[in-house]
């Protein structure tokens, strides 16, 4: 059965390891949704439908045309993600009790590790860093990828503009079947969502709320919630407005819409583990006077089913 990291936290019997989990959830808001499938092994392999076999009518005695269809074998590697935080037994000395100053390292290098993995799951190449896995940006092709014009085209700039850009984000979310509220969200960066705030405004459909999955006040259109993934750790925007759009040079975004659910039936965008979240504390090293905390996370991500993700590209600010 899948689960998220929301869920894990409360069935958590270790205070070290509910401390990480919640630490993830509270810091992404790919983590705090995403629900992840408990597999066997480092990979999952699994079947996608590539063409259906042909049927037809047929006459009294006529006989059928015998065709079948194509299945295509499919497998996600599970990746490491991880790291050790170390607090030096001099900073435990003078600056206070050793679980304050761990809880505050490990809080730290949780963040990172979210943020790694946010980043990853629209941009990640496994042709460029081997260790790590294939990212939406990557993975959605064909149909599942739409612009808004040849040049890209803004959201606020006036009433034509604005609806131009809402048909387009409808027509996002159609190529996404199912995605509501409750099982999925838009991503976009910070600017593109606070223009389709303003352009909200004017012509309605956008709204603030508070997030029954979550908790959280979130935007949402059309009751999906619009939700940024935010920057690396590096300060990096994860949907950064550099993209080219025709003439639009380094100045365009993207938008997506993801669809999440539990395993390949849902045909949706499904996190990958096998045990999860998992939190060592290895205590004082040998090697070095130092308290070390251990995170790592075997994790991947599958994209069951063509119509599972989605998205817009050419989005300018303006």
């Amino acid at each position: 059965m899948a689960i998220t990291l929301v869920e894990a936290a409360k069935l958590s019997q270790s205070y070290l390891q509910k401390g990480v989990l919640e630490t993830f959830v509270q810091t992404s808001p790919i983590l705090d949704r995403l629900p992840f499938m408990e597999i066997q092994g480092n990979a999952y392999a699994y079947n996608e439908e590539g063409t259906l076999p042909g049927v037809a009518f047929r006459a009294v005695n006529a006989a059928y045309a015998e065709s079948t269809g194509t299945v295509n074998q499919k497998s996600e590697s599970l990746k490491i993600l991880g790291g050790d935080a170390d607090v030096d037994k001099f900073i435990v000395q003078t600056r206070g009790d050793v679980n304050d100053q761990r809880a505050v390292q490990t809080a730290l290098k949780v963040k990172a590790a979210s943020y790694l993995f946010q980043d990853t799951f629209f941009n990640g190449d496994s042709a460029v860093a081997v260790d790590s896995f294939d990212g939406l940006k990557k993975r959605l092709i064909g149909g599942q990828v739409i612009a808004t014009g040849t040049n890209g085209a803004g959201i606020n700039a006036d009433d034509l503009t604005r609806g131009a850009f809402f048909d387009k984000l409808d027509e996002l979310v159609s190529l996404v079947p199912g995605l509501d509220g409750t099982n999925g969200a838009i991503y976009a960066n910070t600017a593109v969502i606070g223009k389709i705030k303003s352009a909200g405004r004017r012509i309605g459909g956008v709204e603030i709320v508070k997030e029954d999955m979550t908790g959280k006040r979130v935007v949402t259109w059309n009751g999906i919630p619009i939700l940024d993934p935010g920057s690396t750790a590096a300060g990096v925007q994860i949907l950064p407005q550099t993209e080219t759009q025709g003439t639009a040079a380094g100045t365009a975004a993207s938008v997506y819409a993801v669809r999440f659910g539990g395993g390949e039936g849902d045909q949706a965008v499904t996190g990958l583990t096998n045990g999860g979240v998992q939190v060592y504390d290895l205590g004082e090293l040998e090697t070095k006077p130092a308290y070390r905390t251990r995170i790592e996370f075997y994790t991947g991500v599958a994209v069951f089913g063509g119509k599972a993700a989605a998205r817009l590209t050419g989005v300018l600010n303006g």
